[in-house]
């Protein structure tokens, strides 16, 4: 098996995978349709993205279970094939890795994913921590049968469903990858900064720990550079595909494979280890990435050159101790374009 250490000891970084969902969606995925159902019903588009990942570049790809917990797939009556859909996503994933890996001659991890439940914790909510656990280690345990290389908890909020992600995750034995969202005035929606989630993840005993998803690739660049001081471990990058935009009623992601290019080159200078996209990120964006990180020089952070690059992190919110250049936001979302994906 595999380890991230060992991966990142080749080159330093590993370059992710980016968006399932969105890229399903362009293959006929109906909005509200579980893609978790995909592999079974359509194993052949799962591994195919997958595929067209690891071609791109990708030393890391997420198994298709972003919503594998019984509290996701009760909402489309599957709550009682947890273990069924989840050991289908890892195997997936676990082949195409393996293909890839014997084509391209480098190995590929599968980073099994553990989404959210989707309910809040009491007194907000119902949820409880046995009862968190108890759904994220039925789900854990089916990944890593599957031929999971380590479980990577995603798209969080609260730190209390954190750590019981986590906890479920690692009494599998593989290592763990904890991310949170920070989408809400430079925190998560329940309140967390970026600083105080790395500290506790780290402290819960995540191998790894970083952020996706959120806003736009700034606002995220600028939640993991708060990470890298407070912890010991490598720390992740996982950003959406520019800034998303509602056009035509549908929500649109329209960052280049230009832009993408800049903000793992970026992220690389500022310390980061472990950088792929979030939403919107397809194949073609990952081999800009992947061609920029291979024929860019590790550089030292260059602030003013990713504000000019990126745009201004949450350009509405004045953040404590930060000087803002005349002229606002800067050059956001650089060569995207406007109208559809």
């Amino acid at each position: 098996m595999t380890t991230l250490n060992a991966t990142l000891a080749d080159a330093g970084w590993i370059l992710a995978d980016g968006a399932t969902g969105t890229n399903y969606f362009k293959q006929g995925l109906e909005t509200g349709y579980p893609p978790e159902l995909w592999n079974v019903e359509r194993p052949e588009d799962v591994a195919a993205l997958h595929t067209a990942f690891i071609d791109a570049g990708s030393q890391l790809v997420l198994t298709n279970s972003f919503g594998g917990t019984h509290h996701r797939l009760r909402l489309h009556d599957a709550q009682d094939r947890v273990g069924e859909l989840n050991l289908a996503a890892a195997r997936l994933a676990r082949q195409a890795a393996d293909a890839g890996r014997d084509r391209n001659g480098r190995p590929v991890l599968v980073a099994g994913s553990i989404g959210p439940t989707g309910e809040l914790f009491a007194p907000m909510g119902a949820l409880d921590y046995d009862d968190a656990r108890a759904a994220f280690t039925k789900q854990a345990e089916a990944l890593a049968e599957g031929g999971a290389d380590l479980l990577w908890v995603e798209t969080m909020s609260s730190l209390e469903e954190v750590q019981a992600a986590i906890d479920a995750a690692a009494s599998t034995g593989l290592e763990v990858a904890a991310c949170m969202t920070f989408d809400t005035a430079a925190r998560s929606m329940m309140g967390v900064t970026p600083a105080d989630f790395a500290r506790q993840a780290a402290g819960f005993g995540a191998a790894c720990v970083g952020a996706n998803c959120g806003i736009g690739p700034a606002e995220l660049l600028h939640s993991v550079r708060e990470m890298v001081p407070m912890v010991g471990t490598p720390v992740i990058a996982k950003g959406n595909c520019g800034i998303p935009e509602y056009v035509d009623g549908g929500i649109h992601y329209h960052g280049t494979p230009e832009l993408m290019a800049e903000y793992a080159c970026f992220a690389r200078d500022a310390g980061i280890s472990i950088i792929g996209g979030c939403c919107g990120t397809t194949p073609d964006h990952v081999a800009a990435m992947a061609s920029a990180l291979r024929s860019t020089p590790t550089r030292t952070f260059d602030n003013e050159a990713a504000l000019a690059a990126l745009g201004m992190p949450w350009k509405d919110v004045p953040m404590p101790g930060e000087r803002r250049p005349e002229g606002g936001a800067g050059r956001r979302g650089r060569g995207r374009r406007r109208g559809r994906d």
